[in-house]
């Protein structure tokens, strides 16, 4: 699968691509495959979690602050968790409001430094939390089974390595 692409007349011009002209010039874009497909998963997640009016990106913020806080009792702080998801603490935050607005999260400062504030899930959020993974594990269960095992394996193991650290490092490196 991937954007299908036609080769490119050696004779257009870049600067004014013809109607019919691919603009990639024949290349086909990994970036736009793979957001077209987190997009539909996104989608797919999401439906399965509407009947507790949550989304799968706040169901996976809740489980990371969950996940988290086994090492961290007091919550992870908010700059480790935006570490973690690789967002910007900008980002965090704002995905963070409806969670804390709904009291399933709660913003503590911290106890040595008042600035800095830690995520916990408050007694809601666990209950959230509990009732939503039934859902995202069935949701996930029928991904697994549409897909295959083997290319739902093969396909987090991608997801895996290109959001590595390592990934990042190669890609940034010099020739």
């Amino acid at each position: 699968m991937g954007i299908k692409t036609k080769a490119v007349d050696a004779k257009c011009s870049l600067d004014k691509p013809a109607a019919d002209q691919d603009v990639l010039g024949g290349r086909v874009c990994t970036n736009t495959a793979l957001r077209l497909a987190a997009r539909r998963l996104g989608q797919l997640y999401d439906e399965a979690l509407a009947p507790l009016d949550l989304k799968a990106t706040q169901l996976a913020l809740i489980a990371e602050i969950d996940k988290l806080t086994v090492a961290a009792p007091q919550g992870p702080t908010l700059q480790d968790l935006a570490t973690r998801l690789a967002i910007q603490l900008s980002a965090l935050t704002h995905a963070l409001r409806p969670l804390v607005r709904d009291g399933f999260v709660e913003l503590r400062a911290d106890a040595k430094d008042r600035r800095t504030k830690h995520g916990v899930l408050t007694p809601l959020g666990k209950a959230k939390l509990s009732e939503a993974v039934w859902r995202w594990a069935a949701a996930n269960d029928r991904v697994e089974a549409v897909l295959g095992p083997a290319s739902a394996a093969n396909l987090r193991a991608l997801a895996d390595q290109v959001s590595s650290d390592a990934f990042l490092a190669a890609y940034k490196s010099e020739d």
